[in-house]
C-alpha cells in the first residue's frame, strides 16, 4: 500500500509539472505584460565572439549571465537564434529573457527568405527564456537588399510577422528598426506588435520617444543604444583614445531619458555586452576604427570604434559603464 502510494504521489507531482503553463507575453496599450504584469526591458545586445575569433560562442554564458544578473539586466537581445536549447535552459534558470532576432537571408539557418525562421519558432515558442520574436536589424538603412526598394522589406517584415502570429499567440512580434519609421513603414506593417528602435543620438534619445507618441500607440523600445568608450578625438572634454568616463557619462544620460519617459518608451537593449575584437583589423587584437550606418550620432566625437562597445572588455573586467548600468537598472521602480 505504502509503495503504491508512493507511485500516485509521484504520477501527481510529474501531471502537476506538466500542467504549468509557459509565460504568456501580450501588448496592452504601450505596454507589454508578462503574465499580465508590465514588463520592462533592462537589457543589452549580446553577441559573444571570443578573442580570435569571428564566430559567436556561449563558451563564457554562466560567467556572463552572472555579471548581467549582478547589474539588474532582465533581457538580452541576440542578433540570430540560439540554436542551442540548453543556453537558452540556462538563460532562463537564470531568471532572463531573450529577445530572438531573425535575419532575412542567412543561408536557409531560420531565416525569413528561406521561411525556415518559422520552424524555430514551432520549436521554442513554448520555452519560457522568449520574451519576443524580432525580425530584422535596421534594414531600412540597405534597400540595395530588396531590390533598391524598402517598401519589399516592409512587405516581407509584416508577411512574416503575420506568420508567426498565426502559430504562437503567446508572443509579440516586433521589429529593430534604424530610427524612427515613417507613417509608410508603420502602414506597411500592421502585423508588427512591438517597435524597437536602433538609435544614435548622441546622448539625447528623448527626441525619438516623444516622436513616436506622436505617430503610434503600439510599444516602442530602443533596440540599440549607447556608446563606445574610444574617442577618435580629443573634443567635448573628454581626451582622445581609449575612454571610459565618455561611454559612461553618454549611458547614464540615455538611460535617465529612457526611463524618464516609462510611459512610452518600454525599455532598452543597451549595445552592448562585451567588446567584439572581430570587427575592425584583425581579430586577435583590439583595434580603433569599424564602419556602421547612420552613426554620426556616436557621443562623443561621431565616431563608432567598432570593438569598443562593450559595457565590460573582452576579458569581462568592467568598464566604468558596467557600474553606471548596475545603478540605473537596479535603481529603476516598476510603476
Amino acid at each position: 500500500m505504502k509503495f503504491i502510494s508512493l507511485i500516485l504521489f509521484s504520477a501527481l507531482s510529474l501531471l502537476c509539472m506538466n500542467s504549468i503553463e509557459a509565460d504568456v507575453v501580450t501588448i496592452s496599450g504601450r505596454q507589454i505584460l508578462v503574465n499580465n504584469f508590465r514588463y520592462t526591458i533592462k537589457g543589452i545586445c549580446y553577441h559573444p565572439v571570443p578573442k580570435g575569433s569571428n564566430s559567436t560562442s556561449f563558451i563564457t554564458l554562466t560567467e556572463d549571465l552572472a555579471l548581467m544578473k549582478e547589474a539588474g539586466i532582465n533581457t538580452i537581445r541576440v542578433y540570430s537564434p540560439v540554436a542551442d536549447k540548453a543556453v537558452l535552459d540556462e538563460i532562463n534558470a537564470a531568471g532572463l529573457k531573450v529577445i530572438i532576432s531573425f535575419g532575412y537571408n542567412q543561408e536557409g539557418k531560420f531565416d525569413i527568405l528561406s521561411g525556415s525562421f518559422i520552424n524555430y519558432v514551432k520549436t521554442y515558442k513554448d520555452h519560457d527564456a522568449i520574451l519576443f520574436w524580432e525580425l530584422g536589424n535596421e534594414y531600412n538603412y540597405h534597400p540595395e537588399w530588396f531590390g533598391g526598394t524598402v517598401k519589399n522589406w516592409y512587405h516581407a517584415l509584416n508577411d512574416a510577422a503575420d506568420m508567426i502570429h498565426k502559430i504562437d499567440p503567446s508572443h509579440p512580434v516586433a521589429t529593430a528598426h534604424g530610427e524612427l519609421p515613417d507613417a509608410n513603414a508603420l502602414s506597411f506593417c500592421p502585423n508588427v506588435d512591438v517597435w524597437g528602435m536602433n538609435v544614435y543620438r548622441w546622448d539625447d534619445p528623448k527626441g525619438v520617444i516623444t516622436g513616436w507618441s506622436a505617430i503610434s500607440s503600439k510599444p516602442m523600445y530602443l533596440s540599440e543604444a549607447g556608446a563606445d568608450s574610444y574617442m577618435t578625438a580629443k573634443m567635448n572634454g573628454y581626451d582622445q583614445g581609449e575612454n571610459e568616463k565618455a561611454q559612461a557619462d553618454a549611458i547614464r544620460n540615455i538611460l535617465e531619458d529612457i526611463f524618464r519617459y516609462r510611459d512610452i518608451c518600454s525599455g532598452v537593449a543597451l549595445f552592448e555586452f562585451a567588446d567584439e575584437w572581430w570587427k575592425a583589423g584583425r581579430n586577435e587584437t583590439h583595434d580603433p576604427g569599424g564602419w556602421a550606418p547612420n552613426s554620426s550620432g556616436v557621443p562623443y566625437d561621431g565616431a563608432a570604434n567598432e570593438e569598443y562597445w562593450g559595457i565590460l572588455n573582452i576579458e569581462r573586467i568592467r568598464k566604468m559603464s558596467y557600474e553606471v548600468v548596475k545603478q540605473k537598472y537596479k535603481g529603476f521602480q516598476q510603476e
